[in-house]
């Protein structure tokens, strides 16, 4: 399983630390028949100590196309970003330090 949090960038998120990460490996280990019968789940989380810049740039140089995406948990309902919250901050300082224009769609400010 890959999952791509990042802890760098994360407000304190508890469920971004690595120590979250292993204890939930630890646990499918335990609740799942692949762990019990000695296959557990495998978990990656390769942008976990990356900053937001080099996980922009990596996107970029893959092709990912920013614009149809929002890291704010508070969107509205045409999918516009707040532009306050801290996800809003980390993501524009992000751009700013790749030097990348930021395309994100956001409410008024």
């Amino acid at each position: 399983m890959f999952i791509g949090v990042n802890f760098i960038d994360s407000s304190g998120y508890p469920d971004c630390r690595p120590e979250f990460i292993e204890s939930f490996a630890r646990l499918a280990a335990l609740a799942t028949r692949a762990g019990v019968e000695g296959n557990p789940c495998r978990i990656h989380t390769p942008l976990i100590g990356w900053t937001k810049a080099e996980i922009i740039l990596a996107g970029t140089r893959l092709g990912v196309d920013y614009g149809p995406t929002v890291s704010c948990y508070q969107a509205d309902t045409e999918g516009r970003a707040c532009g306050r919250c801290d996800a809003c901050r980390l993501r524009r300082a992000g751009f700013a330090a790749a030097g990348i224009p930021d395309p994100t769609r956001y409410q008024a400010l």
